[in-house]
């Protein structure tokens, strides 16, 4: 609901006109008073006509009129026109009061239109029938991990720098904390510092400092990662788009932390570049990889539903491919404990070690064949065949293989950049990105808490902008206290995600920048593989039309199928937390 509906329920003059209005903004349901174009047309003018004239005085008048009975509209607006400067004040904490009561009252209402976690959302137009082949990630796709993972990386990595690389015994008092940092922030590798707010401890840094530190709010393109995320070519910021850069970020901050805190003297770059080493020894070594086939059930989870859609595919007719950067032996026991040991029979093709993103771009790598045994064979490859394993290779020899070429072909992967752009932005195929923090930040979104605080954040910021300019010195005052208010509940909307970095999806009012990644480079996007137990094949995804700045903003919501419980499948119900 945009800003000015929320207050405008109180003040205009046609309330039952208004009620249908906020019903069809928020259900999408039609109402069969007037034509559709001319139901839209008339709230258009009703609002606008009304919203102009409460700020030519008219509500106040109005308002002033009842709170000191005058007798008609006209006494009430030659009263205002003399008010004092307490009548002023006391004018705009009516309106304020006003506006709040009828916030609370649209509450209720609100919190019963709870988007579904399981809903699939789209960024662009893509329908099911069209595709004929799926293909996969393996990590964070096909097979989720449990915190415990990230756990096991960190206390491994931080006992690698300080076993190989002979950082202070110290460090072993620091353990992996979850939920301090998400996924999409930039580390600048040369100010030790994460750029939301934290410096490259666990601290955050002032926003005075922050402001000096960056010469202002600004960071310049040619300062930022490269198209991968990486800190390379002068490029002085690393983002981290990997869910299992979570252990890696949290480890930054915990060395940089200790050094800070016993005034060590360090080279920012060196330590950057040790951390990411120790990170990266973790899974080139097999350490990780080792771990989790030793515990597979303390280590991986949501097996079923993964099971439940390649199944599904299956049984349609489905082309299958799977393409992961993992060992065929941590692959082959993974999905013998997800889906049995005989899921080499859903898949057309396994390619292992494929060594993404230079997959998508590296024309060289050829394809090798792997036995189950992992014994490597060199002969020329001049198919791909079903039941076999490869290795490495590359997309050109893939497309010129099997001839899956374009729009026909839906890729899911959990990474922006390595699993995704590529494939968008030059080979023309459907991508869908699985992201598991949705389900989470959904669910606190569909919190009350939530619901009002959005509500009442929207309507006070409806109030500021339209009230902050003119009246004398008490009135400003008010507005000053509004704007106080109003930001004390952006940090509150931002903190209920995450204390420290927010939503992975929405910084205040912006989309962050992950956000914006994702929006470019993926067709539809879900918390995971499951989501799609909800849809059947011949399903549409269609992008929801939000009005841009310059637009109107009276055309009612369009949300995605099953985001709000409108029937167009049964739900399944789902154990994923």
């Amino acid at each position: 609901m945009t800003p000015l509906s929320l207050y405008l329920c109180s003040l205009l003059k046609n309330n039952k006109l208004l009620i249908c209005y906020n019903y069809l903004h928020t259900h999408g349901a039609p109402l069969h008073l007037v034509d559709r174009a001319a139901r839209k047309t008339r709230l258009a003018r009703l609002l606008d006509m009304n919203f102009r004239a409460v700020f030519r005085g008219r509500v106040t008048g109005k308002v002033l009129a009842q709170q000191s009975g005058a007798k008609n509209y006209r006494e009430a607006t030659m009263c205002t026109s003399s008010a004092s400067g307490q009548d002023m004040t006391n004018w705009l904490w009516s309106i304020y009061n006003e506006t709040k009561k009828q916030t609370e009252a649209l509450i209720p209402v609100m919190s019963k239109n709870s988007v579904n976690p399981n809903t699939i959302f789209a960024n662009n137009e893509m329908s099911l029938h069209d595709i004929e082949i799926y293909g996969f990630d393996y990590d964070y796709t096909l097979a989720f991990y449990s915190r415990h993972l990230h756990t096991l990386i960190f206390n491994i990595a931080r006992d690698i720098l300080i076993q190989e690389h002979r950082y202070p015994e110290g460090l072993r008092e620091y353990e992996y904390i979850p939920n301090f940092v998400v996924r999409g922030l930039h580390y600048d590798v040369q100010k030790v510092s994460m750029v939301d707010m934290y410096n490259g401890g666990l601290h955050p840094v002032p926003d005075k400092e922050v402001i000096a530190m960056y010469d202002g709010c600004h960071v310049p393109l040619e300062n930022m990662s490269d198209f991968y995320g990486k800190s390379s070519h002068g490029h002085t910021m690393k983002q981290f788009m990997d869910i299992f850069s979570l252990p890696e970020m949290n480890l930054l901050c915990c060395v940089n932390d200790y050094f800070m805190k016993h005034n060590i003297d360090y080279e920012p770059v060196h330590l950057y570049k040790d951390v990411k080493a120790a990170i990266g020894d973790v899974h080139v070594k097999g350490i990780m990889y080792r771990a989790v086939e030793a515990d597979m059930e303390n280590y991986i989870s949501y097996g079923e539903q993964t099971h439940a859609v390649l199944k599904k595919l299956y049984e349609d007719g489905k082309k299958m491919f799977l393409i992961t950067n993992s060992p065929f032996d941590f692959v082959d026991r993974g999905m013998n404990y997800i889906v049995g040991k005989d899921w080499r029979d859903l898949f057309d093709i396994v390619i292992v070690q494929a060594d993404k993103p230079g997959f998508f771009n590296d024309r060289r790598k050829p394809f090798r064949r792997v036995t189950d045994k992992g014994v490597l064979h060199w002969d020329r490859i001049h198919k791909l065949e079903k039941g076999k394993i490869y290795k490495q290779g590359n997309l050109y020899e893939f497309l010129r293989l099997t001839g899956w070429r374009g729009s026909k072909v839906l890729y899911f992967g959990d990474h922006i950049y390595s699993d995704l752009a590529d494939l968008t932005l030059k080979h023309g195929w459907r991508t869908g990105a699985i992201i598991p923090e949705l389900r989470k930040e959904i669910k606190i979104m569909n919190t009350e808490q939530y619901v009002h605080l959005m509500t009442w954040l929207q309507g006070l910021t409806g109030l500021i902008e339209h009230m902050q300019v003119g009246g004398d010195p008490a009135s400003q005052s008010v507005v000053q206290e509004w704007i106080k208010e109003r930001e004390a509940m952006r940090s509150q909307t931002k903190d209920i995600f995450n204390s420290q970095f927010g939503s992975l999806f929405r910084t205040y009012h912006n989309p962050t920048y992950f956000s914006r990644r994702l929006s470019r480079f993926a067709d539809i996007y879900m918390a995971s593989l499951s989501c799609l137990l909800n849809y059947d094949f011949q399903h549409t995804f269609f992008p929801r039309r939000t009005p841009l700045q310059h637009e109107s903003p009276f055309w009612p919501e369009q949300t995605s199928a099953g985001a709000l419980k409108m029937p167009f499948i049964p739900h399944r119900t789902t154990t994923e937390e």
